[in-house]
């Protein structure tokens, strides 16, 4: 077991200092007030004693903070601990998450090993449902303790009840509750549960299915991510994002025929459920006439990835979201998708469909990252 050293009480300051400071985005003006927490029971008592607007913010790699700041307290969450109980692996919401991938490859226990590399803390989690390269959490989780604000309960909830979908469940959009602990079911075994993802696949030199050692397909996992711009880099803008900004749209059968009739054939797909079709978002970008690296002032698309939008250095949230509407606005005009964001807003808006969308409408809201 690893564990932090929690203090009896939360550290509490006022702040001035932008919430830029917290974000992978390097962007968001200034809280009113500033909490540390160092534990999860440290964070429940400050929040509790908190007046007003609250937000959590942990890794802050999945949130736009608008550049007004937040008029409330900001708690910030740190610290962390795993715990193994059999093939149950009890981690902390502070533990950044990467060492708890890595903490999972080195005991060779099989589940989590293709979100290696993703930033933020094992608390955000389950919150976007966090997945890539034909993994995602609601996999393996198997319980989620939460911290109800309303009922002043805390409770471990079942993945059933946190309702998981692509990138979404009953946190996302909630200031209702807080994500305490994340109880993960991992197999024991030094091969990988079975490669989902093409591209995975082909780096590993194995078949769509196939399985390889945990320690390889952690190490290709990363170095594909870090070939995107999606492993942290002070000195990498690049990386200056919140990762991948659009979500791939979802539409239904008749819709994706529509769209590839616009498109001039079909673009990258895959199943999405009885009737739906998952569409590439970055396609979409890319056929809309973005170029990586395509440049709005002190803002851009990363150079090696359409899907993120990165502050260049001297950015504000307001370049950001207008760099997001240029690309939206144009791939719903010439594919009739309107593209949702995946991060978290906070003090910022990003609108849904403005006209024809085929996509399931979503809706934008204040939480924690």
């Amino acid at each position: 077991m690893t564990d932090a050293s929690p203090r009896t009480t939360a550290d509490r300051r006022n702040s001035g200092k932008p919430l830029s400071a917290y974000t992978t985005l390097r962007l968001g003006g200034p809280a009113r007030d500033l909490v540390v927490a160092e534990s999860s029971a440290q964070a429940v008592e400050a929040l509790r004693a908190a007046a007003g607007s609250t937000l959590v913010l942990a890794g802050g790699s999945n949130v736009v903070v608008g550049d007004a700041g937040f008029d409330g307290t900001v708690l910030l969450l740190r610290g962390g601990g795993i715990a193994r109980e059999g093939d149950v692996v009890r981690v902390e919401a502070g533990q950044v998450w990467d060492e708890f991938v890595a903490w999972t490859v080195a005991e060779g226990l099989a589940g989590v090993e293709c979100l290696s590399g993703i930033p933020g803390s094992a608390g955000a989690t389950p919150i976007q449902n966090v997945g890539a390269y034909g993994q995602e959490v609601a996999q393996t989780i198997a319980a989620v303790r939460v911290w109800d604000r309303e009922r002043d309960e805390i409770r471990d909830w079942t993945p059933a009840e946190c309702g998981f979908a692509y990138r979404h469940s009953v946190f996302k959009h909630s200031d209702r509750y807080l994500v305490l602990r994340v109880d993960f079911r991992l197999a024991e075994s030094g091969l990988s549960a079975p490669i989902a993802y093409a591209e995975l696949a082909k780096r590993l030199g194995v078949d769509v299915g196939g399985r390889a050692p945990l320690g390889e397909v952690r190490e290709a996992v990363v170095e594909l991510r870090r070939g995107k711009g999606m492993v942290l880099d002070e000195d990498d803008h690049d990386t200056w994002s919140a990762g991948s900004f659009f979500t791939n749209p979802v539409v239904g059968e008749h819709e994706f025929r529509k769209l590839a009739d616009r498109a001039g054939g079909e673009p990258p797909h895959w199943p999405a459920g009885e009737g739906l079709v998952k569409v590439s978002a970055a396609w979409l970008i890319g056929a809309a006439g973005f170029a990586k690296g395509h440049r709005r002032g002190s803002v851009g698309l990363s150079t090696k990835h359409t899907l993120a939008l990165t502050n260049r250095g001297g950015a504000t949230t307001a370049d950001l979201l207008a760099l997001a509407y240029e690309v939206a606005d144009e791939v719903e005009m010439r594919f009739g998708v309107r593209l949702r964001p995946e991060p978290v807003f906070v003090g910022a808006t990003f609108l849904p469909a403005r006209g024809v969308g085929l996509t399931r409408a979503g809706r934008c809201g204040r939480g924690g990252a």
